[in-house]
């Protein structure tokens, strides 16, 4: 069953399930790392929502698509995925700072305490895929796509979160409001192009089964950018 239709009949507690049954194939250690995480993650965005249902849920579905639909068994990419907005959402509950320091200072805070609690690679996997802080005087949504392509031009494996991450809302985009689908495809559609071209280079850590499908998906988010926008 797809995700999304997961989320529609199940909830969160149908994901969770879903997550917990890809934990199973993977050895004790990595099971306790991939809970940790998720816990982690869970308490960060307890309050947080994505118009109509609770932010875990897209965490979760970004995470298990990386293991079902891409074949990624590698558990620093895992807990980077489930973890991979805590920086740029939470970083003062994450290191445990008062919301008056800098920006700065609270993202290298955050992310030094994924790097204690898990590991340095981790740790700089978040980074990756954590949006820096905008100036005010420039197009938002211009600025993300910058940062989102010199970020993944270096990085293979962020690519394979974000990847998942902009599956999941682009894809996703038909199941929320229309305010929120209109916003979040004017965003995002003008970076189809760059991810096909990440997706398609050599050091793209996939296969090439998962590749294809990526590239289904990016199909499919095009079209449906294109109905919300064109039509």
């Amino acid at each position: 069953m797809p995700l999304h239709a997961i989320t529609e009949v199940y909830g969160e507690a149908g994901l969770r399930d879903r997550f917990a049954l890809e934990m199973e194939s993977f050895p004790a250690g990595e099971r306790k790392q991939l809970a940790e995480a998720l816990e982690l993650a869970s308490d960060l965005h307890a309050a947080d929502r994505r118009v109509r249902e609770p932010y875990v849920n897209h965490l979760l579905r970004v995470a298990i698509r990386i293991i079902r639909y891409y074949g990624v068994r590698d558990v620093d990419v895992l807990v980077a995925a489930l973890l991979h907005d805590a920086v740029e959402d939470h970083p003062a509950e994450l290191a445990g700072l008062e919301t008056g320091a800098s920006h700065a200072e609270l993202t290298a805070a955050a992310v030094a305490e994924l790097a204690r609690r898990f590991n340095p690679r981790v740790a700089e996997l978040v980074r990756s895929v954590t949006n820096p802080q905008y100036d005010p005087g420039r197009d938002k949504h211009e600025q993300y796509r910058i940062h989102v392509a010199e970020n993944l031009e270096h990085d293979p494996w962020a690519r394979v979160i974000k990847i998942s991450d902009f599956t999941d809302n682009g894809v996703g985009v038909i199941h929320t409001t229309l305010e929120k689908a209109t916003s979040s495809a004017r965003k995002y559609r003008p970076l189809v192009p760059k991810l096909r071209e990440l997706v398609g280079r050599p050091d793209t850590p996939l296969s090439t089964q998962a590749k294809e499908h990526i590239l289904d998906q990016l199909d499919l988010a095009e079209e449906r950018f294109a109905a919300i926008l064109d039509e």
